[in-house]
């Protein structure tokens, strides 16, 4: 699972990292809006933890512009204003909880728990693309109505292609989307080759009809049909 946390606070930002890496997260962070909005533009995340004051707007503006785009993506909303107001506006904004500082690390950890399973138990999201589905909750893949085994880097490459239908996608982008923030940037990139290389061929194999090609000097982009 991948979280983005929006918080300026440094010190925090780096105890809410660390023991959420420790929790098996992948976790990326922005100290800002701008970075913020740039991050989520780019990459998808299952939950973003939302700190309502930063030093370049309100953390409530972003809530409003993901829920504008229609994201699924949970929101847990931090704040050191134990208001009431800002609690109910934000979950009028749709942020699935609220937090307020100082809270225990434990805490935010069943918080995130928390929300991830509701969203599960609401219904399965799946992604399509001609014969293929990709359920997202159960990590499952079926082509043609029948099951394929992925890994688990497998399946996050794909979701990412999935969710992105004639995208060009930069091997250096999908690297850190999907092996977060701290991907080896390394020239050769082999890791994403030889992940994308096993999936390529599980795709054929299975008889996909969508097909992930090589753009040369760029990276991949997913044909459908």
């Amino acid at each position: 699972m991948k979280l983005l946390i929006i918080e300026d606070e440094i010190s925090l930002q780096e105890i809410m990292a660390s023991a959420l890496k420790k929790e098996g997260y992948i976790v990326e962070t922005a100290s800002d809006c701008k970075t913020a909005e740039d991050k989520l533009s780019v990459y998808n995340y299952d939950c973003v933890i939302l700190d309502i004051t930063l030093p370049d707007g309100n953390g409530l503006d972003i809530l409003a512009d993901i829920k504008k785009s229609g994201s699924s993506v949970n929101i847990i909303i931090t704040s050191a204003r134990d208001s009431i107001d800002d609690k109910i506006k934000g979950l009028e904004l749709g942020a699935d909880d609220y937090l307020a500082k100082p809270f225990h690390i434990a805490e935010l950890a069943a918080r995130i728990r928390s929300v991830t399973r509701r969203s599960r138990n609401a219904g399965e999201l799946s992604y399509k693309a001609g014969n293929v589905t990709l359920y997202e909750s159960s990590q499952r893949l079926t082509i043609g109505g029948n099951e394929v085994s992925l890994l688990k880097k497998e399946f996050d490459i794909l979701k990412y292609f999935l969710m992105r239908p004639g995208h060009m996608v930069d091997k250096a982008v999908l690297a850190e989307a999907v092996w977060g923030d701290h991907a080896d940037q390394s020239d050769d990139f082999q890791y994403v080759y030889a992940q994308m290389k096993n999936l390529r061929r599980k795709l054929s194999e299975a008889g996909a009809d969508i097909e992930i090609k090589s753009v040369y000097g760029f990276g991949y982009k997913l044909i459908t049909p």
